[in-house]
């Protein structure tokens, strides 16, 4: 079953029309972005595959190596919101092709990093580059889906994040054996490979995306007027609930709050995202090996997400499908310091990005059900730039606490506090799904 069928199956009992509209534009769209944020997280994240050999020939410690990994994050901060609300002004397909060339060809340009200055500076850049392709797809996803869709939706377009893992975690491990070809060291020839596509894609996704669904030649007149109609009611919903302006939106306590949520989030996906090859290459295997063993956590994610999704649009229930799996992270990671076990570490690694990912699933229905217009556009960025500064957090405490005490898995017990306290904020900030589902026609629960 492809992604976009396995999206729209089990929609309820909406209308001929309602069923062809979510179907067409699941086909249409929805592969298409998977692939996209798929080579923008491997390109983000295939830093921890080449740091099984360019930290060794590069001398670089685990410090540096951490301040590289977390400094793309001060650049993906700075820019995010400017970049979210240029995408909402100028049409998701002009905006995220020039997204993706750009980082695509910082990305590849990694293969030039030649000591710490350089490894800094195209770290930052590639940053900067790929501000607002995250949110600006999340926002994009609100032009084409009620609320009543989008949790499985947005866990359909987020499976590209474990499977970007899955399927690029064992082909990194491949890459890195090209060294020696043409030259080039192996890691050289990761960042060169893994970069080209999103060029590519980027230059295709000019004339492929639909910036609106009133540009679809491909959705018929009854399609585009049923959509029009259930998300005109539900934008009027959200905005007599929550009447906001761009400014009372980034400063709203809401905001803020699910910003600390994400943030904790972050801070234990991308703790484990760029530490845990280096965590499997400690147990004494290949680099092969290393990536096929990686991959074996978020595969298992990956299924759970979706099914979690499914879940959470069927009950009607968003608070404890958030907090629920930021709990079980975080229970999960403090096992994992404490096993000494490479079989049973990697259980409870497992059972910790099944509750990343779950999370990931659900999380951006909180704000997506009470924002609308420009004030979600830079709320949305806003949310995800203070939240990905954990990008930074994460991955420079497991170094930090590995340089000083010798062990990456001391690290990881620290790093549990974070998706603790964000647990424990979602259960306090609740959440009104009755405004969320309201143009659905149903009673929501």
């Amino acid at each position: 079953m492809s992604v976009a069928a396995a999206t729209v199956q089990a929609t309820g009992d909406g209308t001929e029309v309602e069923r062809a509209t979510i179907s067409a534009i699941s086909r249409r769209i929805i592969p298409f972005l998977v692939l996209a944020y798929f080579l923008a997280y491997l390109d983000r994240v295939n830093l921890g595959f080449a740091a099984l050999t360019m930290n060794a020939e590069l001398k670089f410690s685990p410090i540096v190596f951490s301040w590289g990994a977390g400094i793309f994050f001060i650049g993906y901060f700075i820019f995010e919101v400017p970049s979210n609300i240029i995408l909402h002004k100028v049409g998701a397909s002009r905006w995220i092709a020039r997204i993706m060339v750009t980082w695509g060809v910082i990305s590849a340009l990694m293969a030039t990093v030649g000591g710490t200055s350089s490894f800094y500076v195209l770290r930052f850049l590639l940053g900067v580059a790929e501000a607002g392709f995250f949110p600006g797809i999340i926002l994009y996803l609100t032009y084409w889906y009620p609320a009543e869709y989008r949790a499985r939706i947005l866990a359909a377009f987020a499976i590209a994040v474990p499977v970007s893992t899955v399927i690029g975690a064992p082909i990194s491990g491949y890459m890195l054996g090209l060294d020696g070809v043409a030259g080039l060291r192996g890691w050289q020839w990761l960042f060169i490979l893994e970069g080209v596509p999103s060029i590519v894609l980027g230059i295709v996704t000019w004339f492929f995306l639909t910036d609106r669904p009133a540009a679809a030649t491909w959705l018929s007149a009854p399609q585009k007027a049923w959509l029009a109609g259930r998300l005109a009611r539900e934008e009027a919903a959200r905005a007599a609930a929550h009447p906001m302006s761009l400014g009372q939106a980034m400063s709203s306590p809401k905001v803020l709050v699910l910003s600390l949520v994400y943030f904790g989030f972050v801070g234990a996906l991308y703790g484990m995202q760029f530490w845990l090859p280096q965590i499997v290459k400690a147990f004494g295997l290949s680099n092969v090996e290393t990536g096929f063993v990686t991959a074996i956590p978020y595969l298992f994610g990956s299924i759970a997400m979706v099914l979690w999704g499914r879940h959470s649009d069927r009950t009607r229930e968003r608070v404890w499908h958030v907090a629920l799996p930021l709990f079980l992270t975080a229970i999960a990671l403090a096992a994992s310091s404490t096993l000494g076990n490479p079989t049973a570490t990697m259980v409870a690694l497992t059972v910790a990005a099944i509750g990343v990912f779950c999370t990931f699933a659900l999380f951006w229905t909180l704000p997506t059900a009470f924002l609308s217009g420009t004030a979600a556009a830079g709320a949305i960025a806003l949310i995800n730039s203070i939240g990905n500064l954990a990008g930074f957090g994460g991955p420079y405490l497991i170094g930090w606490v590995k340089e000083s005490t010798g062990s990456t898995e001391t690290g990881l017990l620290v790093l549990a506090i974070l998706p603790l306290v964000a647990g424990i904020l979602v259960v306090l900030l609740r959440h009104d799904t009755r405004i969320e589902f309201s143009a659905a026609g149903e009673k929501a629960r």
